[in-house]
């Protein structure tokens, strides 16, 4: 180098380097430092990586450093480490792989033009070589990342593609990551490599911030491994490797957990193949793909619309209509009043078209549809014929009708006091019959009515069906809180955790930000029952709960620990108070223009005693929506 800090102990320092005044000295000195730091054995060699690590992460779309050779330098490191052992165990050089594979994506995530000068470097085959396992999950990591980002250009596209092997080693690595940082890192504690927690922590946690972050960081694998699948996924000649049965049957299930929340995972895989009709086939032909997508498309999460663009798609290929429409149907039913979905316009206008042309295409046969589904279109359809109608009717007309669903419901209020629930849901649905398909407002709260009845009595497939209609009718949609309780409570009769987990979520973030003073959350604090829940299905949506009946819990100083390892309380659920979530007994009547108000006020005001209603078999509280009473 041409200069060097007079205190500085370390010739050809990097960041003496950096300091250089005269930009053409300090680029002629920055390129050689790139050219000459792979064949340096020279201790300390871990500080300038990870100095450049941080300016690939704070600045990656500057040229400078890739326009001096920062790829050739990072290729030359990584083969070093998987070549040299003996350089690799020495000081601290056991992190400089990871740090190179990391720079290496960090640089290529936003340009195009980086990405090929990344592929000419010659990057390509040592990133396979830590994909494959060469060093640990640590670096498969950072592998399947930067590989992920240079298989997203298309001139860069084909020279990842050219190693036939990472296609296979994406698809393993998604199916086995989870067991893999379990296995390798989770599991037992004692034996935890050290640059691992170092890397995962930056040196400032112990065991449980250790713990923490490898979960995120295997969710961060797997989910990596999806994303590069994804990129061959929009190659239909690479279709038939990815749609193996046993790798689709686990993609509704890779979803990234609570920790990594912002990737699509397993359903933006899925929302690909289904793209391509070479990919329709095998997913329709995997029923338990179909029941999964149907209770995406339910969910309230920022997925929901990729699930739902799949059951359409299916539903629009002849081949694969006739497997799915059954399953599919109730499902999209419950979903016909969805507005709009994020930038997806008329979402519910696009799935009432689509079940219209399927009833009209299905013929008699093998391949007809069943009559209960014919019905439940036919109701549908019926239903927005109702809406054109209304339209044309007076509005005295519409407030009479108003008026005479508001006296059925309160007939089914008083059955549903007296213990009758069957009579309330019949009640409810008489309302719902009468009551105008504008008035959305009054609508949300009859459905969430009926949900409850349904789940008192333990009919959760309809409960998750009323409260996913309140829920689409909301404004703004997804936001109903009792409706998000009560499905989160009938899916966790059903088993499916995840699904009520984030439903659960949903209430206690809706009911932090409620007006409603029952439905508020008391000096800031998330009420019993909701806390219950969420701690039961985190339990059971764990991450690694699959990987840790398989392989054993916890160890710790050779002590097994909590198989979940999670502190837990096993003790039996309680019932909830009575205070859970209370109710002041208003209605929600009235639909967004205000010209459906209920006339007597004094109706609107009507109050109720609410004691809990006491679930028996799953001992929590089955509260009820805006104005309905509790049994006495």
């Amino acid at each position: 180098m041409d200069k060097v800090s007079s205190d500085c102990p370390y010739p050809g320092c990097f960041f003496c380097v950096m300091k250089e005044g005269n930009p053409s000295k300090r680029r002629a000195s920055i390129l050689k430092f790139f050219r000459e730091l792979p064949s340096q054995d020279d201790d300390g060699q871990v500080l300038p990586i990870s100095g450049l690590w941080n300016t690939a992460m704070a600045h990656p779309n500057d040229p400078e450093f890739i326009e001096l050779g920062i790829f050739e330098c990072m290729s030359a490191l990584i083969w070093k480490g998987l070549k040299n052992r003996r350089w690799l165990s020495h000081d601290q050089n056991i992190y400089i792989p990871y740090y190179a594979a990391h720079i290496i994506g960090s640089y290529t995530m936003n340009m195009e033009e980086f990405a090929e000068s990344a592929v000419h470097a010659g990057v390509i085959p040592p990133l396979v070589e830590l994909l494959r396992g060469r060093l640990t999950w640590v670096e498969q990591r950072v592998a399947v990342r930067a590989l992920g980002h240079l298989a997203t250009y298309s001139n860069t596209f084909s020279a990842v593609a050219s190693h036939g092997e990472i296609l296979e080693l994406s698809i393993q690595l998604a199916m086995s990551s989870l067991e893999i940082v379990y296995s390798h890192f989770y599991q037992y504690v004692d034996r935890r490599l050290s640059y691992h927690c170092d890397l995962l922590t930056r040196g400032m946690g112990g065991v449980e911030m250790e713990s923490r972050k490898a979960e995120e960081w295997a969710s961060q694998l797997q989910c990596w491994s999806l994303q590069l699948i994804n990129c061959f996924a929009f190659k239909p000649e690479f279709l038939p490797t990815i749609c193996k049965p046993e790798f689709l049957m686990k993609l509704p299930g890779m979803w990234g957990g609570l920790v990594n929340e912002n990737s699509p995972a397993g359903i933006g895989l899925l929302r690909t193949i289904c793209h391509h009709k070479l990919g329709r086939g095998p997913v329709a032909s995997c029923s338990g793909i179909i029941e999964a997508l149907c209770n995406i498309a339910r969910s309230s999460d920022d997925w929901q619309y990729m699930a739902i663009d799949c059951l359409l798609w299916l539903l629009q290929d002849p081949s694969t209509c006739h497997k799915v429409i059954d399953k599919a149907v109730p499902a999209l039913v419950d979903l016909a009043e969805i507005s709009a979905l994020g930038d997806h316009k008329k979402l519910g206008d696009s799935i009432v078209n689509v079940l219209q042309e399927c009833i009209q295409s299905q013929g008699s046969g093998r391949n007809s549809v069943s009559n209960r589904t014919k019905e439940q279109i036919e109701e549908l359809l019926n239903s927005r014929q109702r809406l054109k109608w209304e339209k044309s009717m007076p509005k005295e007309d519409l407030h009479i009708k108003q008026a005479a669903a508001l006296v059925v419901k309160l007939e089914g209020n008083s059955l549903f006091s007296s213990g009758n629930i069957s009579g309330a849901a019949s009640k409810y649905s008489e309302a719902l019959a009468l009551c105008p398909m504008r008035s959305k407002k009054e609508r949300v709260v009859l459905y969430s009515n009926r949900a409850q009845c349904h789940l008192l009595l333990q009919q959760p497939l309809a409960a998750i069906s009323d409260a996913t209609r309140a829920l689409c009718l909301h404004n703004p949609l997804n936001r109903h809180a009792k409706s998000l309780w009560r499905r989160a409570q009938a899916y966790d009769m059903l088993g499916l955790a995840k699904e009520s987990l984030l439903d659960a979520i949903l209430f206690i973030n809706e009911c932090s930000q409620s007006n409603d003073p029952d439905l508020s959350l008391r000096q800031n604090k998330v009420p019993d029952y909701a806390e219950r829940l969420v701690k039961k299905q985190m339990r059971a949506a764990w991450l690694f709960r699959e990987a840790a009946i398989k392989l054993g819990g916890v160890h710790c100083d050779g002590d097994a620990g909590d198989i979940y390892g999670h502190e837990t309380d096993d003790s039996e659920w309680e019932t909830a108070s009575e205070s859970d979530i209370g109710n002041d007994g208003r209605d929600e009547m009235g639909d967004d223009d205000d010209d459906s108000e209920w006339k007597n006020e004094d109706e609107r005001k009507d109050k109720y005693d609410k004691p809990s209603i006491k679930d028996i078999k799953h001992g929590y509280n089955l509260q009820l929506a805006e104005d309905e009473p509790y049994i006495k």
